[in-house]
């Protein structure tokens, strides 16, 4: 029970770790500490005391929640968060913004000029400048839009970012507890082990051989020893053996520490400003729209130059009116060319993109990541886990005098031994050497099985390789055999040293030491030189040595992975007095982390273990899927050449009787060339090190290919890192491989790695699919405003003495379109069912441009044919057109104008409609699920519903500059605007044919 009146002590040690000169004031009962205490000058006991906490229970669930109130999250301070007001305000910070905003300054000088120059009495002109206020209202619209969908994608990375949050190990009542790193609190226990993350800066209790990297602290590039000795005086950062610090990484061995300091109370807290002051860059994606939005910028402002020069050598300008008219004139050709809300559907898209995935178990954390993922064209997987089920179960027992199979499947200790060859006639030596066997991998071993008293169900802690030996060990009940040792000392499995140590002590006997060991066979073997056969222990024959790899061999054929186990009596109770052992300057043993040679050597073979981890029953689909995808499939694993090949065919990876390729042969290749030779050939590796893996991901990248690499030990996070797509492993991943990654599966699945590819090509289709219907929209319009300039006479827009520059279209007209076309249905076609086979084709370059010259076509195509409608229609409700030659004289030239421009006002927005369906594929038909998408439909409906207003309700056929339409005349807007979509299907239907 903790006493709330030492949250002053807690607060000041906390402040004492970050380097404040806060003193620390504590019960006396509980020991006093020196003013402005150093936790590494403290003994590890009285820092617990004063910070009010048991190391061996950890606080209490409630007690952490409430020291979670006081002090804080565990966290680095950020900027603030921008205000409401402040985000909204930032829609208007734009270039297409300023030039409307100087539209509606001219349009209002217009008005003022056109109200001073009436006639008193007189009518005409505009009550209010309706121009003006139909613009800053759009305005307003698209800025209040844009916040909305800025919102929801910050919603989605909130999401996200919760989904990949930092996770620690804590003991909490007792019982280790996994919880997110924000949540660690001054006085929690961490519990440390390699590939852990250092969530707070803390005082070690325990230390078991414990190394952790502190090169983003220090500087220090080599790993540093730590120890809960209590050093002698102070000492600089990189010096303070008995203390770990936020943001560094365990990189071996165990440890637990007392939490001094959470938050900007830490280290790194000091350098904080430094960390928040790195920008990311900005991927192709992004980089492309800026390139189309300056093509789009750099094109509209040549065809507005060119129509300005072109109206004053044909017309020249008269007057001010002249002058207002053609300056509004370019503005609408600006509004015309720039699709507004661009910027904003695009993180949208994306934001609801990753959402669907992070459901699918795959989360990737940033949005712009999804662009490369479609463009995979190798992954690299891990074995165990994600091409495997991952439950790991020991099913044979090989020792000098036979074999035995454990009966039983997954984590729950229920099953038996059973002789294999029921001849053999050493049957008693057999179980006897199989129990020992188990009993030492059970011995040499991190891992835990705990029953969940809730559920019944029997959870693994740690490895699933390692929690499979405790398993057996129950099974065969040697874990009641071997209860009286208990451990003294670790040597810690690497992936360089492919085996395991412990020393351990004897209760039952003096406390004599005995070294048990366990890793792979083959090297294992090299470090013993006898064997126990039947009780005896003799010298290791060659013969021995030949059978036992023969052994090795057979059951990785079959598909098993394989663990040798070996031990060695050392003959006294002391470290100190095994000869070779190195002391230190005090006289105590040394680390014996570093002493493996010694310790290690002269070991007795005891007999090994054949481990089944089946194949996931899905992945061999997915292995298909992604071969026809033009995706690669790429094994790399630690296990045997034969175990890897077995499962590599079995999952389609590589044909029968396919090769795999080692670590010690890729050393052997003698320049990068041969490498990348090897590497454009080769899918299978098996005894690879983790930096065996670092140079098959850069040897295929050299060759051009994006990879994806899968990882989950702190060892694989360079070669994650380094992969255009690094992939962690969620359940089994360390947290630095987690930080190193861009995505993390949730579920270990290599099916969800191929699942996430197809829907990251889906996301960029649906992309393309809304760039492709928002440029050709906006281009038609562009066209339609120049081709009605151009040729404003030939299709009666101008009529003979009329004054100065008459628009096809107003800009308040073009904005209403562009407001009701860039927002609804584009961001529907960002949420489209997929239309074409994503996984038929082979995978984009990155260095492909996203708009590439066949959008370009159809843009340009689509734009042609949807100006042209829009003319037509027009001038079949002008006197002195191509097509009608209607009368002016019964309603004037003003009211045509306003009919025909509420005829190709209509059929754009129609038109637009359309090419919304046909930009769904650049070569499936329509027709083809048509009424798939829902959204689609729902936004053309609102988007139809909009057009009727602005056409049928008076106040805003002022504002618009519009007049209501009869039957005959809808009937010509959809025919006309339907001519679009025909054009798109016959285009469709000539490049189909083209394709094949």
């Amino acid at each position: 029970m903790v006493d709330h009146e030492n949250d002053q002590a807690i607060h000041s040690h906390h402040s004492a770790a970050s380097g404040t000169e806060n003193p620390m004031v504590v019960d006396s009962a509980q020991g006093v500490l020196p003013h402005d205490a150093d936790p590494s000058l403290t003994d590890a006991q009285a820092v617990a005391d004063a910070l009010n906490v048991d190391p061996n229970v950890g606080l209490s669930q409630a007690e952490a929640e409430r020291r979670l109130a006081k002090f804080g999250p565990n966290e680095l301070a950020s900027a603030p968060p921008v205000p409401k007001w402040k985000k909204f305000l930032a829609q208007f910070k734009d270039p297409l913004v300023y030039l409307l905003l100087a539209a509606t300054a001219i349009s209002l000088v217009a008005w003022f000029i056109e109200k001073a120059n009436a006639v008193p009495g007189a009518e005409g002109g505009e009550a209010l400048p309706f121009d003006a206020i139909v613009i800053v209202l759009i305005l307003i619209v698209n800025a209040v839009l844009g916040y909305i969908q800025e919102s929801k994608a910050e919603q989605a990375v909130e999401a996200l970012s919760q989904m990949t949050a930092p996770q620690t190990n804590v003991l909490r009542d007792g019982r280790i507890t996994r919880i997110n790193t924000v949540d660690v609190v001054p006085g929690d226990i961490i519990v440390l082990g390699e590939g852990d993350s250092v969530s707070a800066d803390g005082r070690l209790c325990v230390a078991a051989s414990l190394r952790i990297a502190e090169a983003s602290l220090t500087g220090e590039s080599v790993a540093v020893g730590k120890k809960a000795d209590t050093l002698e005086h102070a000492k600089a950062l990189g010096d303070r053996a008995n203390m770990v610090f936020n943001g560094t990484s365990v990189t071996q061995g165990t440890g637990r520490a007392i939490v001094t300091g959470t938050g900007m109370n830490t280290q790194v807290g000091k350098i904080a400003d430094l960390l928040q002051a790195t920008e990311d860059d900005e991927s192709p994606l992004q980089k492309e729209m800026n390139y189309v939005s300056k093509v789009l910028g750099i094109a509209v402002c040549i065809i507005a130059v060119v129509v300005l020069v072109a109206l004053a050598i044909t017309e020249g300008f008269n007057d001010i009116h002249d002058v207002i008219d053609s300056l509004l004139l370019a503005v609408s050709l600006a509004v015309a060319a720039v699709p507004e809300g661009l910027a904003a559907i695009l993180t949208v898209v994306l934001a609801l993109g990753v959402q669907r995935m992070a459901m699918h178990n795959a989360i990737v954390k940033k949005l712009h990541s999804v662009e490369t993922l479609g463009s995979a064209s190798v992954i690299c997987s891990d074995k165990t886990g994600t091409l495997t089920r991952n439950e790991m179960t020991v099913e044979r027992v090989v020792t000098p005098s036979g074999e035995v199979q454990i009966t039983g499947t997954g984590y729950a200790p229920e099953g038996r031994m059973v002789i294999v060859d029921q001849r053999t006639p050493e049957r008693a030596a057999t179980e006897m050497e199989a129990v020992a066997t188990l009993g030492v991998g059970a011995l040499a071993n991190d891992g835990d099985l705990r029953e969940n008293t809730q559920s019944g169900i029997w959870e693994a802690i740690g490895d699933p390789t390692e929690v499979s030996l405790i398993v057996g060990a129950h099974k065969v009940k040697a874990d009641r055999r071997y209860a009286h040792y208990s451990r003294v000392g670790e040597i810690p499995f690497t992936s360089e040293r492919k085996r395991m140590s412990i020393v351990a002590q004897d209760n039952a006997d003096a406390g004599r030491l005995t070294v048990f060991s366990k890793g792979a066979p083959d090297v294992l073997l090299g470090y013993c030189n006898r064997i126990a056969v039947d009780g005896a222990v003799r010298p290791l024959t060659e013969g021995d040595r030949q059978q036992i790899l023969a052994t090795v061999e057979r059951l990785s054929g079959e598909a098993y992975r394989t663990l040798g186990q070996a031990y060695r009596p050392l003959g006294t109770a002391s470290l100190a007095d095994v000869p070779g052992v190195i002391l230190n300057a005090a006289g105590h043993v040394a680390d014996i982390a570093e002493q493996s040679d010694i310790l290690e050597s002269d070991l007795i073979w005891v007999g090994m273990v054949g481990i089944i981890d089946p194949p996931r029953t899905e992945v061999r689909a997915s292995v298909a899927e992604a071969h026809r995808a033009g995706i690669r499939t790429v094994m790399i694993t630690g296990d045997h050449p034969l175990t890897a090949a077995r499962i590599a065919t079995d999952l389609g990876i590589i044909e029968q009787n396919g090769k795999a390729l080692t670590g010690d042969q890729l050393d052997a290749l003698p320049d990068d060339d041969a490498l990348d030779a090897v590497t454009s050939e080769v899918s299978v590796y098996a005894r690879v090190a983790p930096e065996h893996k670092l140079k098959i991901v850069k040897s295929l990248q050299r060759q051009g290919n994006i990879v994806a690499m899968t990882g989950d030990g702190v060892n694989d996070a360079p070669a994650v890192k380094t992969a255009d797509i690094g992939v962690a492993m969620g359940i089994t991943g360390t947290e630095v491989t987690k930080q190193s990654a861009k995505m993390i599966l949730a579920d270990d699945n290599f099916s969800t790695i191929v699942a996430a590819v197809r829907e990251g090509r889906g996301i960029f289709d649906n992309i393309r699919k809304f760039l492709r219907y928002l440029l050709s929209s906006n281009v038609g319009e562009v066209f339609t405003v120049f081709g009605g300039v151009i040729f404003a006479g030939f299709l009666g827009i101008t009529q003979p003495g009329t004054q100065g520059v008459t628009v096809p279209l107003l800009a308040t007209q073009l904005l209403w379109i562009n407001l009701l076309t860039d927002a609804a249905p584009a961001l529907a076609m960002g949420v489209d069912p997929s239309t074409d086979d994503v996984m038929a084709r082979r995978p984009r370059r990155l260095t492909d441009r996203v708009i590439d010259g066949e959008m370009w076509g159809d843009i340009i195509f689509i734009g042609v044919i949807m100006a042209a409608v829009t003319l037509v229609g027009m001038d079949m409700h002008l006197a002195g057109g191509l097509f009608t030659d209607r009368s002016v004289a019964a309603v004037g030239h003003e009211a045509q104008m306003v009919e025909a421009r509420t005829m190709g006002f209509t059929i754009l927005v129609f038109a637009q409609m359309f090419n919304a369906l046909a930009s769904r594929s650049h070569l499936q038909s329509v027709f083809v699920g048509l009424f798939a998408n829902k959204w689609l439909w729902g936004a053309i409906g609102v988007s139809v519903a909009l057009q009727l207003a602005v056409i049928y309700v008076p106040f805003l056929n002022t504002a618009f500059g519009t007049v209501p339409l009869s039957a005959g005349a809808w009937l010509e807007c959809v025919g006309l605007a339907l001519i679009v979509l025909i054009a798109s299907e016959l285009r469709k239907c000539v490049l189909r044919a083209m394709h094949r």
